[in-house]
């Protein structure tokens, strides 16, 4: 088992967590009216194709915005487990987490073994 670079992972996290804002910002800038504007009313009454559509297309961001804000509390956690000096520890087993593993998902909280249970 390798020593956690904890500088590394911090970089890791807050470079993560730059980035899913900037997405975040994106998407409540791209959707902030209402379905209606994203549908061309001049086109006459059969426009309900149009607004499934667009419905569908918003609740689908919807489910990814709120995918976004869940790994963003998850990335402040592990940020938080850093400063405590908890981070890299598997909270079922309570054995070091792989660097690999912490590579791949640095806001993980489970080691490899304890994940697939």
């Amino acid at each position: 088992m390798s020593v956690i670079d904890y500088d590394e992972f911090r970089g890791l996290l807050e470079a993560e967590k730059a980035r899913l804002l900037h997405a975040s910002e994106r998407y409540k800038r791209d959707n902030s009216g209402a379905i209606s504007d994203e549908v061309d009313e001049s086109a006459g009454t059969d426009n309900l194709g149009d607004y499934a559509s667009a419905t569908y297309e918003r609740e689908l961001e919807d489910g990814l915005e709120e995918g976004v804000l869940e790994t963003l509390r998850q990335i402040d956690a592990a940020l938080q487990r850093i400063e405590d000096g908890t981070y890299g520890v598997c909270e079922i087993c309570g054995k070091p987490i792989g660097v690999e593993r912490l590579r791949a998902i640095p806001w993980t909280t489970r080691c490899i073994e304890d994940q697939r249970r």
